[in-house]
């Protein structure tokens, strides 16, 4: 159990059957009645935002995640199978599962899984990821990189907005967070 005076930026919650990660809160101490705190809570199942006022020192169900890392080895029809490394234990998630993040999802790449209860509820990438450029206009002589942008895909089927000195078979680096070009890699 967690008081709501101890909310704070990414603790998780137990409320109605679901996990509940707070975005928000704001501690208010009216001048008549008393304290509660206002927070915005997240669903971690469906990603719904909704808001929710509880009293100052109220208790709520402290959700116990855990968190493994898992590596991406082959797709099985619909579904992505991982593995576990230290205990070679497969695992399989729907793309419903993964979410948005699987669009920069590659074989061989290690994520950390979030469960409660056993059951998957959130894949977390990387901060950052290095794909191939598989398809993109051709770059032609000076253009720089304060030009301007154009799209490409990815080797995972993504597209990004890039410089438009990137050409096809090189190896970007994309923020997987804001789908945001960072760099050329080696």
């Amino acid at each position: 159990m967690i008081s709501s005076n101890d909310f704070r930026t990414g603790t998780t919650i137990e409320l109605d059957g679901q996990v509940w990660r707070v975005v928000e809160f704001l501690h208010v101490k009216p001048g008549k009645g008393s304290a509660f705190v206002r927070t915005k809570l997240k669903s971690a199942q469906s990603g719904n935002v909704v808001e929710k006022t509880f009293r100052a020192g109220e208790m709520v169900a402290s959700a116990l995640l855990e968190k493994s890392t898992l590596q991406h080895t082959y797709m099985e029809g619909e579904d992505f199978v991982f593995m576990d490394m230290a205990t070679y234990e497969e695992t399989r998630l729907t793309a419903k599962q993964i979410g948005e993040g699987r669009k920069y999802l590659k074989e061989g790449m290690e994520v950390n899984v979030v469960s409660w209860k056993d059951n998957p509820i959130e894949v977390e990438l990387p901060n950052s990821v290095v794909l191939e450029v598989t398809e993109t206009d051709p770059g032609v002589k000076g253009d720089t990189a304060t030009g301007g942008t154009k799209p490409a895909i990815v080797e995972t089927g993504a597209q990004v907005m890039v410089p438009l000195f990137i050409s096809i078979g090189e190896k970007i680096k994309i923020d997987t967070r804001s789908d945001s070009y960072l760099g050329r890699e080696s």
